[in-house]
């Protein structure tokens, strides 16, 4: 009897368990509102459902583990496992790149739709980063228009926006950058982004120009980054390994937690290469951890720490001749000094978002960051210590102004730094292998910089279709010197103060017709000096250098065409620079800054993307960006040459770049083609590079293994034509003692990598 009685039971379980449901919503994950119509596949079984006008869905008759897919046209498919049984499931579904126009920027104080936005501004999506091989990040800029990247090797890359730093000699100024809203430009204006991991990242979003009223210092523009804030429970285990040419090789490893009201996720990852040149050793390790909590009042904190440990040799610049005839070689120099450059970095930043009501709201940031660094050069070893403290917050408020509604935004930013800076001797003839022997103290000074910006920002619907937005930024910036080196006979200690300056920006935004808007803006910039640029061959201070200010003049236009399925957006501007700082060379590899006059920067920008969905499992998407520079000096004179009227070096005349994309099932091809035009060397404009085209292809395959298991595999061909171009160049370069100018850093040839990864969702 007991017997019967206990198969009874069992079939009654057995059959509550087959009658199990679960519910849930499906929103936006950028706006928040719901979503009908979406499909809801069961993966075992099969059976689709679809949500209501109010995102509302139900699936019955489940058992568990469950897996279930949510698609939608036009946004990307969500996976969940679930193991147990859930009350209730938010599902956030995010928009693919057709659906650029409706994309809600976050960089911006007061967030708006791209297609409303008065400013050009360019992104950089998830899907964008998987198009290119997970190596290095800075190379995904060079398809956006208006921006070109200079990439003498992974560690020696060179930004530049509309050709504002272009002339800067070996690294990024003039750009205001933030991941997650933490500053990654220092205090004196230099900036590094090859540190971080373009697979750890959800996205980027770039403006371009003058971008003072937002962001501070920021002549060229702003970059921001942002990694992925998960709001769907997960947990799950990544592991990648790429294999490419020159024996590059990429480990990683990212394990992410999601559960109710907290969101962790934590990357490491490695790369190690020999480099296509001799001295082109390349080593870093890098990590970066990323959480997020929810209170129950609906704020939220987060934490983003970033560690980084890199040595990577430098093979430098090359003459024509070697250029042409012997690209790998390293500059006889730099190989015989083994010159390299090695640092450790940390940088820790903690956010909290706080909504006093409704309409008001407060955003707060403060952050540490650390530099310790060490680079052997012919010429002499440089040991340098940063470090750097600040905060960041920022209030909005949503109310109206003169019987109009209106969004106000205001705070403040302010930065204090430390910079410790020895120069030494490298006698590195003296040794009887390539090495760099430390010699003599040569100079050692220890600057303290701060900055404060103030900012204020407000939009105003003028009416249903015209967007006004006026913004402001007042900035203070000042440096102390300590001059710790008395041999010279020189000291330069003393407090030392940048004169204020006040940025204001006005946006006029107008809807002609539905999604089709025509945009105007003024805009005032400035950057000052970097460290580098005040410092003379000897060590010294120059304490003359001023800010360099410009003001940008834009309109353009933003559009959908074909049901949303066509993006386009041009832009025209023209940026006018004074107290130009330029780069002066006064010795092989050894440059001092000054100010020198007045330069003139109009360009035509244009973007456009088309997506078409062919059927549930092919879709088609097409990509075309390009840019046409007139960058020339308007008043230039150094040293009894008058340069007014020349082209401005260091940015291609013209870049074009379209590009195709093709997703059937688990199967996706990139075919991504760009052509640069020729640029100018030097400021004379006696020195011309060859234009050059790159042709690029990656394929991606995704299979999805088993329950919770889904394996990636990637292979692709990068410079398919197997093009001799200049990757980077050196502007002004001279050459001395007979020698011939080095202006080149050659590109890679023709190059392959491949790679696989496992995710298992737990």
């Amino acid at each position: 009897m007991n017997r019967y009685l206990l198969i009874f039971i069992a079939l009654i379980w057995i059959n509550l368990l087959e009658a199990q449901s679960i519910s849930g919503k499906i929103r936006d994950s950028h706006t928040g509102e719901a979503m009908g119509n979406v499909e809801i596949e069961n993966i075992q079984s099969g059976r689709i459902v679809y949500s209501d006008s109010l995102g509302l869905f139900s699936l019955d008759g489940i058992n568990y583990p469950l897996e279930v897919r949510f698609s939608y046209l036009g946004y990307k498919d969500r996976i969940r496992l679930l193991r147990s049984p859930k009350a209730s499931l938010d599902v956030f579904m995010e928009r693919e790149i057709g659906q650029l126009s409706e994309v809600v920027l976050r960089s911006t104080n007061i967030p708006r739709q791209l297609i409303r936005t008065p400013a050009a501004v360019s992104l950089i999506s998830k899907n964008d980063l998987e198009r290119s091989d997970n190596i290095n990040l800075v190379q995904n800029f060079n398809y956006i228009p208006g921006v070109y990247v200079n990439q003498g090797a992974l560690n020696t890359n060179k930004i530049n926006i509309r050709g504002i730093g272009s002339r800067a000699q070996y690294s990024t100024n003039r750009i205001k950058a933030y991941i997650n809203g933490i500053p990654l430009t220092t205090g004196e204006g230099e900036l590094t982004l090859d540190d971080f991991d373009p697979e750890f990242l959800d996205g980027i979003e770039i403006y371009k120009g003058p971008v003072s009223s937002v962001f501070g210092a920021g002549l060229g523009g702003a970059i921001n980054l942002y990694t992925e804030r998960k709001t769907d429970n997960l947990r799950s285990v990544n592991g990648d390994f790429t294999y490419g040419s020159f024996n590059t090789r990429k480990t990683r490893m990212n394990i992410t937690y999601v559960k109710d009201s907290l969101d962790l996720s934590v990357n490491y990852n490695k790369i190690d290469s020999e480099g296509y040149r001799e001295n082109g050793d390349y080593d870093r390790i890098s990590m970066t951890a990323n959480a997020g909590l929810l209170n129950k009042k609906g704020n939220y904190w987060s934490f983003l720490y970033s560690y980084t440990n890199l040595k990577a040799f430098i093979p430098s610049s090359l003459n024509e001749n070697d250029f042409l005839n012997d690209p790998q070689k390293a500059a006889f120099t730099w190989g015989q000094a083994a010159g390299y450059e090695s640092y450790s970095k940390n940088l820790v930043g903690l956010s909290y978002e706080h909504k006093f009501s409704q309409n008001l709201r407060n955003q707060t940031s403060v952050f540490f960051s650390s530099r310790d660094g060490y680079e052997p050069r012919p010429f002499d070893i440089l040991d340098d210590d940063r470090s750097s403290v600040g905060i960041r917050t920022k209030f909005n408020l949503e109310t109206s102004l003169f019987r109009k509604p209106a969004q106000f935004s205001f705070g403040s930013e302010a930065m204090l730094e430390w910079y410790d800076i020895a120069n030494f001797e490298n006698l590195y003839e003296e040794s009887d292998i390539p090495e760099s022997v430390q010699g003599e103290l040569l100079s050692q000074n220890h600057q303290s910089r701060n900055y404060i910006n103030m900012f204020g920002q407000v939009n105003m619907d003028l009416s249903s279709k015209l967007l006004l937005e006026l913004g402001f930024n007042f900035n203070t910036t000042a440096y102390s010197l300590e001059d710790e080196f008395a041999e010279d006979g020189v000291d330069q200690s003393g407090d030392y103060r940048f004169d204020p300056v006040f940025s204001p920006r006005l946006g006029l935004s107008y809807e002609v017709s539905s999604g089709k808007n025509f945009y105007t803006s003024v805009s005032h910039g400035f950057s000052t000096p970097t460290v580098a640029e005040t410092l003379t061959p000897e060590g010294l201070i120059n304490t003359d250098l001023q800010t360099e200010k410009g003001l940008n003049y834009e309109v353009g236009f933003k559009g959908n065409w074909l049901n949303n399925r066509l993006y386009t957006e041009v832009s025209l501007y023209s940026i006018q620079i004074n107290d130009l700082l330029v780069a002066r060379r006064v010795g092989e590899d050894q440059y001092v800054g000054l100010n020198a006059g007045k330069a003139d920067r109009t360009g035509i920008e244009f973007t456009s993307s088309y997506v078409s969905s062919f059927t549930e499992d092919f879709q088609l998407n097409l990509f075309l960006n390009s840019n046409l520079n007139f960058y020339e000096y308007d008043r230039f004179v150094d040293r009894g040459e008058d340069y007014s009227g020349n082209e401005i070096p260091g940015t291609p005349q013209y870049m074009i770049s379209p590009g195709i994309e093709l997703n059937f099932q688990e199967l996706s091809a990139h075919l991504n083609y760009q052509a640069f035009g020729e640029m100018a060397l030097n400021d004379a404009n006696t020195e011309y590079t060859d234009p050059y085209q790159l042709l690029n292809l990656k394929l991606n395959y995704d299979l999805h293994l088993s329950r919770g298991l889904d394996l990636g595999l990637n292979f692709g061909i990068n410079n398919i034509l197997d093009e001799h171009y200049a990757a980077s160049v050196v502007t002004n370069a001279v050459g001395f003692g007979g020698a011939a100018p080095r202006y080149y850093y050659p590109g890679n040839p023709r190059n392959y990598f491949g790679g696989l990864s496992l995710k298992y969702m737990l």
